[in-house]
């Protein structure tokens, strides 16, 4: 627990420029207005649209507000924020996030473009696992990124995992292969196989991600399977962006969202659940393994509105 409540403390402090950017812009509203109308929905809907949660998820929050007031007959602009603060979580609601690949045999497809944090993600994952019991073999299968394989390497190192990995340029569905021989004679509980993402060419993209999945269909039928793309959460509406293009190539269950602190974009982790529909599943807000953590939509906002305490009187 103490770990959960550091990372909370951490989430709040990385969120700190989104907060500004969107929370007291919000908070002046409030303060500013001395009757609900439409200006009052107006300027909120532009401070949540310019800390890129996004036009479908904002109008959605709004229209969710609107109902609300009325409902409670609120006439108190200030009375409003809690209201607001519960219709972002709503929007943030996809189902539950299931963790299954922890509790099976699996083998999972980390992918994302060059730059996002995709291989230390993949490494940090590796060590998470490897903290929980797990038997964790990685896959290097990002070969055409010339420090991919050495960055991989040094994190399994780290982590303490085996790794499998190909000469630089090799076929990506050649190392997933060996990959797969060995998890299964070694009986991995989770493969995690760091693999290419090329978004610019689309084309090569999936098909290698095709005989990619074909390989671990074919040699490993009984693995769970999970695909998690990660996206850097500074680069805002692109990443949301790349979601879309990626949700078009490959199955993706999940996102592991990086870079959170130090970003004014963190907004972009309501957009992405809202209009994607696809559960962010990981976020990473430093440097060490311990800053990469299962993703908790209504810690999230509450650390957004830095409301430690209502985490502390829920606990």
């Amino acid at each position: 627990m103490a770990e959960k409540k550091g990372f909370f403390k951490r989430l709040v402090e990385g969120l700190t420029k989104t907060r500004n950017n969107i929370v007291s812009g919000i908070d002046k509203i409030f303060n500013g207005f001395s009757k609900i109308d439409d200006e009052f929905y107006d300027e909120i809907e532009e401070i949540l649209i310019m800390g890129d949660i996004g036009i479908r998820a904002t109008t959605e929050i709004i229209e969710n507000l609107k109902e609300k007031v009325k409902e409670q007959k609120i006439k108190e602009p200030a009375e409003c924020k809690e209201l607001l603060i519960s219709s972002i979580k709503e929007q943030m609601q996809i189902g539950e996030t299931a963790y299954e690949f922890e509790h099976r045999q699996s083998v999972v497809m980390v992918i994302g473009v060059n730059g996002v944090g995709k291989t230390t993600s993949v490494g940090k994952l590796a060590g998470k696992l490897k903290d929980q019991g797990l038997k964790v073999l990685m896959a290097a299968a990002d070969t055409f990124r010339a420090a991919a394989g050495e960055q991989l390497i040094e994190w399994a190192n780290r982590a303490g995992v085996e790794i499998i990995s190909g000469q630089e340029g090799a076929d990506p569905a050649s190392v997933v292969y060996d990959a797969v021989a060995s998890a299964k004679s070694k009986q991995a509980d989770v493969l995690l196989c760091d693999t290419a993402g090329r978004l610019h060419n689309k084309k090569n993209l999936m098909s290698e991600l095709e005989k990619i999945n074909r390989i671990i269909d074919r040699e490993f039928p009984e693995a769970y399977r999970e695909t998690l793309v990660v996206l850097d959460g500074t680069t805002g509406q692109n990443a949301l962006a790349q979601a879309r293009e990626f949700s078009e190539v490959a199955n993706i269950t999940g996102i592991i969202l990086t870079k959170m602190d130090g970003t004014a974009k963190g907004g972009i982790a309501v957009a992405i659940q809202s209009e994607l529909g696809i559960p962010v599943k990981y976020i990473g807000v430093g440097e060490t393994i311990d800053d990469l953590q299962k993703f908790d939509s209504e810690e999230f906002v509450n650390a957004l509105f830095d409301r430690s305490d209502k985490k502390d009187s829920e606990e």
